[in-house]
């Protein structure tokens, strides 16, 4: 059978080649580009002939039909292995049976200094071409997941990610999601419901992901992430990024006891999601902001309030007004890591890729959402990003450029594009910390950072991330324990998306990037006379 998703998720595209079929054309707020919206099609309800809620094998093969006929994203173009390249043609990797693997029955699900393994088997070989015909449907493809020893059943299986998948062709790593509650509402691996299995696009050691979970989980609530080892239908695909699901099992480990709200605010290169206030309509904010819990219009309008708050109250007064609304020292902090680590897919850059969540007491928290675009990855060596030409667009124009070239609409600010300068990452090492302060889109920044306070409070979590954490005898032995432990894998993996040598060539550059950063970073917040 095939599993499906209740309702359809409106998605954000992120680099997206070409959008697919279905789309709602969204404006972007006053003055501002129009936001693509992305609509999972509707497939479930068109071919489950016997109205069980779930297709199985010959229905999908009758919806796989269908969906050939109809219009569908381009192919991957560029790719380019990032740095240290994947000329190597696609080698299957070894075949692996559960008995080859230890077992782990105790230990935190997200601890990085564990290895586990995900058995996946599907009921089917062509396994790869099914979840891509799925892909942006409401539709998962269902398998069984075995780990340590334990069977989970009718787990849906998808590939998620934007460029990460797009610019992979078939046949190398592509990120994949796991819903163990795809079909059996209780089952949870470990306390989970939800793995999300990156695949170190752009990220030839593999660890930057883990690197930024575990610092940014030194000031904040944010996702944690370890690896794992996938083996699909026998053979294994190599080590895998695993980034916890922001979900109710994320507010569960991080808010105990609470029963807020969580929104979710997807990336996209003309995003409008950075809390600027649009006005008093909820419509205005549903094109920005996705809501994973219950539709509450008193939620979205505690949003609107927050917006309104953030952005009209005088700077002498900003603080004490949001007070009850916005836990303000979280967001300086989650400010201060996205800026110290360069996350250029963060909000500083893009005004998306994060989280909101509203706690019991009406308190916003702003979270990390996506973390692999940060610590100089992608950002040196040619072309930058995989197969990317010049400012990190595919294939020329930087992120955000409209058709027919012009300004981009969105993405990191001039002078500092993805893929900027040379090894050790260029522009992006020297970024200054108070970088975009009058930029009105992103009203976090602009706004608290214009009061004197916060913006000193804010500058020194940014130097003690620089002076711990980007001192490399810090970072170093972090990077060298996460290594050890995926070493053997990322040797026998053929289908990953660099050249084996960069996986330890490329911590000279990470390392580079770390040395850089903490300079510039030390001398931009050194104690002025």
């Amino acid at each position: 059978m095939s599993v499906s998703r209740p309702t359809p998720t409106l998605r954000f595209g992120v680099g997206m080649l070409l959008l697919t079929p279905v789309l709602l054309h969204a404006q972007g707020g006053r003055g501002g580009p129009p936001a693509v919206v992305q609509e999972d099609r509707p497939v479930l309800a068109r071919f489950d002939r016997d109205r069980n809620g779930v297709l199985v094998r010959a229905e999908r093969d009758s919806a796989r039909v269908w969906l050939a006929t109809q219009p569908a994203e381009r192919g991957p173009g560029g790719f380019g292995g990032g740095r240290g390249g994947a000329s190597a043609p696609v080698t299957p990797g070894p075949r692996v049976a559960p008995a080859d693997v230890p077992h782990y029955p105790t230990g935190g699900f997200y601890d990085p200094s564990i290895l586990r393994t995900l058995f996946v088997t599907f009921e089917q070989n062509d396994w790869e071409q099914e979840l891509a015909a799925f892909r942006r449907t409401d539709v998962d493809v269902p398998a069984t997941l075995l780990v340590d020893g334990t069977t989970y059943r009718d787990v849906g299986v998808r590939f998620r990610g934007n460029s990460s998948y797009s610019m992979v062709p078939e046949g190398r790593k592509r990120p994949l999601a796991l819903s163990l509650d795809a079909v059996h509402e209780e089952q949870a691996l470990r306390g989970y419901r939800s793995l999300n299995l990156l695949n170190a696009i752009n990220d030839p050691t593999f660890v930057r992901t883990a690197l930024y979970a575990h610092i940014a989980n030194q000031y904040l609530p944010a996702p944690r992430v370890n690896f794992v080892r996938l083996v699909v239908n026998g053979e294994s695909w190599g080590v895998y990024p695993n980034q916890q699901q922001y979900n109710k099992d994320f507010v569960r480990d991080f808010f105990p006891g609470g029963n807020g709200a969580r929104w979710k605010v997807p990336g996209s290169p003309g995003a409008r999601g950075g809390l600027e206030y649009i006005g008093d309509d909820i419509a205005a904010y549903r094109r920005h902001y996705e809501i994973k819990t219950k539709d509450d219009t008193a939620q979205w309008r505690a949003l609107v309030t927050l917006t309104r708050v953030l952005n009209q109250t005088p700077a002498d007064q900003l603080e004490a007004a949001l007070a009850p609304l916005l836990n303000v020292d979280g967001v300086l902090r989650f400010l201060a890591v996205e800026m110290a680590l360069v996350n250029s897919d963060g909000y500083w850059s893009r005004a998306s890729d994060y989280s909101l969540y509203r706690d019991a007491q009406g308190v916003f928290h702003v979270i990390p959402h996506d973390m692999n675009e940060a610590l100089g990855a992608g950002a040196s060596g040619p072309g930058g990003r995989m197969g990317r030409g010049p400012g990190g667009g595919v294939g020329g124009p930087p992120p955000g450029a409209p058709p027919g070239g012009g300004p981009p609409m969105g993405g990191p600010p001039a002078g500092m594009m993805r893929g900027a300068g040379g090894p050790g990452g260029g522009a992006a090492a020297t970024l200054d910390p108070l970088l975009g302060l009058d930029d009105a889109t992103k009203p976090l920044r602009s706004k608290l950072l214009a009061v004197p306070a916060l913006r000193a409070r804010y500058l020194g979590y940014v130097r003690e991330i620089a002076d711990r954490w980007l001192d490399w005898n810090t970072l170093g032995p972090l990077v060298a324990q996460y290594q050890a432990l995926i070493a053997e894998d990322v040797r026998t993996d053929g289908r990953k998306l660099a050249a084996t040598d960069a996986f330890t060539s490329d911590v000279d550059a990470l390392r580079a990037f770390a040395t850089q950063r903490r300079a510039a970073l030390l001398q931009a917040t050194a104690p002025r006379d």
